[in-house]
C-alpha cells in the first residue's frame, strides 16, 4: 500500500496561508506561558528576601525508594531553611498517597523533621495529585489565605498562578537546579502544562478529591503564638 505524503501548496498565495496557519498554531501555543510569566513577574522572591508568611507549601516531585527525589529534597531543604530563619511558622506538604505502596507527604514530612522542623509544625496534604489539586486544598480544606510556594524555578510561576486563581495570595520561592536531563524535561512539559493551568485558572474544576475541612494549619499557626 503506498502511503501519500501531503503536498505543499504550489502557489505562493497558497504557501503564504500555510506559514500564516502555522504562525497563528504558534502564538497560540504560546499564549499560556506567556500568560504565566506576566501574571507573576512581581511575585518571585528568594529564602533571604520571601516576605514573612505563616504557611509555606511544598508540592511533590516524585520519591526514590520512599526517599524524596533530589529535586524534591531541594524543595524541602528551602523550606526548612525559611523555618529556621523565622520566616514561616508551618510547613504544608501536598503530594500524592493514591497508592498504598507510595506516600509522598509522610516521607516529605519525615525529611523535614530531619532537618530540624519540628513535627507539629508540619501538616499533610494526601491529595495533592496536581498543582492545581493542592492549590484549591490549600484554600478550601486547610483554610490557606496567604502562602509562600517552593518548587523549581520551571514550575514556580505556575504554581503561583494556579494557588492565586484558588485564591491564596502567593508568593513564590523558585530552587535552583543544575541543567541536566529532569531539568530540561521539565522545562518543556511545563509548555505544555501551561495550557491545562489556563483552563483550570478559568473553568476552576473541583479537584479530584475535596472532603471535609481540616483544621491542621489553624492548630499549628495559633500553637505558633
Amino acid at each position: 500500500m503506498r502511503i501519500r505524503r501531503p503536498r505543499l501548496p504550489r502557489t505562493r498565495a497558497g504557501r503564504r496561508r500555510l506559514v500564516r496557519a502555522v504562525m497563528g498554531v504558534c502564538v497560540l501555543a504560546l499564549l499560556p506561558a506567556t500568560w504565566l510569566r506576566l501574571s507573576t513577574g512581581d511575585r518571585l522572591r528568594t529564602v533571604a528576601d520571601v516576605p514573612r508568611t505563616g504557611v509555606a507549601v511544598v508540592f511533590g516531585a516524585g520519591l526514590w525508594q520512599g526517599e524524596p527525589s533530589p529535586y524534591l529534597a531541594h524543595r524541602l531543604d528551602a523550606a526548612a531553611a525559611l523555618y529556621r530563619a523565622g520566616r514561616v511558622e508551618v510547613v504544608l506538604v501536598t503530594g500524592d498517597n493514591s497508592r498504598e505502596d507510595y506516600d509522598e507527604p509522610d516521607a516529605m514530612r519525615a525529611y523535614l523533621t530531619r532537618h530540624g522542623v519540628p513535627d507539629r509544625r508540619i501538616v499533610s496534604d494526601y491529595a495533592g495529585f496536581d498543582t492545581w489539586d493542592s492549590c484549591v486544598r490549600a484554600k478550601k480544606i486547610f483554610g490557606v489565605d496567604r502562602a509562600v510556594l517552593i518548587s523549581q524555578g520551571f514550575h514556580i510561576r505556575r504554581a503561583v498562578a494556579l494557588c492565586e486563581a484558588a485564591g491564596v495570595a502567593s508568593y513564590g520561592v523558585g530552587v535552583d537546579e543544575t541543567h541536566d536531563t529532569t531539568w530540561y524535561y521539565g522545562g518543556t512539559r511545563e509548555v505544555f502544562a501551561a495550557g491545562k493551568a489556563a483552563l483550570d485558572a478559568l473553568f476552576r474544576p473541583d479537584p479530584r478529591f475535596l472532603g471535609p475541612h481540616e483544621p491542621g494549619v489553624e492548630r499549628a499557626l495559633a500553637e505558633g503564638g
